[in-house]
């Protein structure tokens, strides 16, 4: 059996083991999927994982081969949906992930970006948790999912995601939340932009045993560091007791007066507690020039004698790999193109394309590119790969050709090139104006 035979066989033999034993994927255990259908339990998992962003009547004809005795109604799609809980594509997604196990390491160390992506969902002002007032992006308003996720920078793949609606996004508490539901082999290093900076995930990271690499704005070192101005470059430790009191008389170690800082009793931090009053935290700060002359900082804990400031620089410019990977898991695979309204079922379909794009990735990691003489390296071209390996998935080609296809699309390899980012609102697709 080839390596493409294995990845597709080990994805439907998760499906088949849910199959088993439905109790904890189903509402209703006793009831759902207890009748044969043409749409059973294991047919909808596996439509729901093929389909794409068309209407769900043409997902249907596409799954079942325009074969008229086959193919479904989307009234029953939609009632078997109904019986559903997220935590059936939760497990499909965790239990993939773990039968391959991520290649990509620096030494023993892996490196795991989170950020946040933000998914507009079909307007519904009625929903205060989701819908955004009118505003200067847009006239009308709009309602918003926001997902959280970590994504393994060297093996291209997502591992985990927390999913808000986005009036009530909160990143600081998805970020420890992922962190420590962290269940992947190898050390790893999270790497986050600036608005991940926070004493609370700090000490999520040191509580688990983990590293960090997190950009942080001028007012954060001012604080850390206890100074008014900072220098040009820096690279030093520097030692924190965070405490909930300013109350001197209350200090454990009043010697240490410089190095107290009171976090609010509003601000959330899990780590400071009746019997536990203050928690001492060793940081180690960065602040470094760019070639257009802005500074930037980066908080982390990583040893110096492992790791030098050129070498931190690099594994935070990684971080852009989640980037790009949201424009490939919104437009390529789909993601953007929800199928329903309703919140629950939007969480079906995050977790069902996550789970696709790791299937795509994982089969293009393992394709050989031929190195050609020239000014360029050569990488596949992802989008393009993604197709092929969803025609593979949903039965439209064998697994002979996929190989050799996805290796006749390549892209050069510029890692120095970069784009000013762009900025702009993109409303979702209607459910009438569907048909791809």
């Amino acid at each position: 059996m080839s390596f493409l035979q294995k990845v597709k066989s080990a994805l439907w033999a998760i499906v088949d083991t849910m199959a088993c034993n439905t109790a904890q994927f189903v509402k209703n255990p006793e009831k759902d999927f207890t009748r044969d259908r043409k749409l059973g339990f294991v047919q909808l998992i596996r439509f729901f994982l093929c389909m794409e962003s068309g209407c769900i009547s043409h997902e249907l004809l596409k799954y079942f081969h325009f074969l008229p005795e086959e193919v479904p109604t989307a009234s029953a799609f939609i009632q078997q949906r109904a019986k559903l809980l997220p935590e059936a594509f939760r497990y499909i997604f965790r239990q993939f992930n773990l039968r391959f196990p991520a290649k990509g390491l620096l030494g023993k160390y892996s490196l795991i970006a989170a950020d946040g992506c933000e998914f507009n969902i079909a307007r519904n002002p009625q929903d205060p948790s989701t819908f955004h007032p009118a505003s200067g992006r847009s006239k009308k308003g709009f309602n918003s999912l926001h997902t959280i996720s970590l994504y393994d920078l060297l093996s291209k793949r997502y591992l985990d995601v927390v999913i808000q609606p986005g009036r009530l996004k909160n990143e600081f508490a998805a970020l420890c939340q992922l962190i420590d539901r962290y269940l992947y082999s190898g050390c790893p290093i999270f790497v986050a932009d600036r608005g991940f900076a926070s004493y609370n995930v700090f000490a999520h990271a040191i509580e688990k045993g983990c590293f960090f690499v997190i950009r942080a704005k001028d007012v954060n070192i001012k604080r850390l560091l206890a100074v008014d101005s900072l220098p040009g470059r820096v690279d030093r430790w520097a030692d924190v007791i965070l405490t909930r009191s300013n109350a001197k008389k209350k200090r454990l170690h009043p010697e240490l007066g410089s190095l107290y800082r009171c976090i609010c009793k509003k601000v959330p931090f899990d780590f400071i507690t009746d019997s536990r009053p203050e928690y001492h935290m060793r940081l180690r700060v960065i602040r470094f020039r760019l070639a257009d002359g802005i500074y930037e900082n980066i908080i982390t804990n990583l040893p110096a004698d492992e790791f030098s400031l050129e070498q931190i620089k690099h594994i935070y410019q990684l971080r852009w790999g989640q980037e790009t990977s949201f424009r490939d898991l919104k437009h390529t695979i789909g993601t953007a193109n929800f199928h329903s309204k309703s919140l629950e079922y939007i969480e079906f379909e995050i977790l069902c394309r996550m789970t696709l794009y790791n299937f795509c990735t994982i089969i293009t990691m393992e394709v050989p590119i031929k190195k050609e003489a020239g000014k360029w390296e050569y990488q596949v071209n992802l989008s393009i790969a993604i197709k092929i390996c969803f025609a593979f998935l949903s039965d439209h080609m064998g697994p002979g050709n996929v190989n050799d296809l996805i290796s006749r699309y390549i892209l050069p390899v510029r890692p120095d090139r970069t784009y000013a980012r762009q900025l702009r609102f993109q409303s979702p697709a209607s459910f009438a104006y569907r048909f791809v």
